[in-house]
């Protein structure tokens, strides 16, 4: 792939990736949501307003600029174009320059980007963090889960590309568990949140 097409891609799936809706949902309703439970962006805080349309949304609207981000970069330059915009997206939801790199921490992001990828092995990773977070009732462990089997899952399903795809989602899966580092903590704790437990 030509350099120029490479950052071309680079540069979509950051600016998709970058969107954040958990942030507009919530202002759209009056809420910012910087100021609910942990400040984050992402749906399990949304959640946390009580609000469970405006968190069903957003783990959609995150999920799909994931997916959208490897559909629009196969078109730009084909597979490795995929591959390139999916990663700058999961790096756009966790690090938006809008937000002063203070993003999401990315599992609905990297579970749209598995989908696209391939579709089947997206599934087994959603199946695994609604397994993992009705088991916990923690949304950081069905989320940790579904980040770890994204690039499992695409590995052992096999395929032409599954190498370069399985290589790049286990480093987003790596920092999406560093990204996780408080809620692991909370967990060796006993302090982590319930799903659904609204901010005090």
């Amino acid at each position: 792939m030509m350099p120029a097409m490479t950052i071309a891609a680079a540069l979509l799936g950051y600016a998709l990736g970058s969107i954040p809706f958990g942030l507009l949902l919530t202002r759209l309703v009056g809420i910012n949501i910087r100021e609910v439970g942990s400040g984050n962006i992402g749906t399990t805080n949304v959640l946390r307003t009580g609000n469970k349309g405006l968190a069903a949304a957003t783990l959609l609207l995150d999920a799909g600029k994931g997916a959208a981000a490897v559909i629009l970069g196969r078109l730009v330059g084909g597979e490795l174009a995929g591959i390139v915009a999916g990663s700058a997206a999961f790096i756009g939801h966790c690090f938006p320059i809008w937000l002063r790199f203070r993003g999401g921490k990315g599992v609905a992001t990297i579970l749209g980007i598995t989908l696209g990828a391939a579709p089947l092995a997206g599934l087994i990773a959603l199946l695994v963090w609604l397994g993992g977070a009705a088991v916990t009732r923690r949304s950081s462990v069905g989320g940790m889960a579904a980040g770890i089997a994204c690039p499992m899952a695409v590995l052992a399903l096999g395929g032409v590309w599954a190498h370069a795809w399985a290589a790049h989602l286990a480093v987003l899966a790596a920092l999406l568990v560093w990204l996780h580092r408080e809620n692991i903590a909370r967990l060796r704790a006993g302090t982590e949140p319930r799903i659904g437990q609204k901010a005090k």
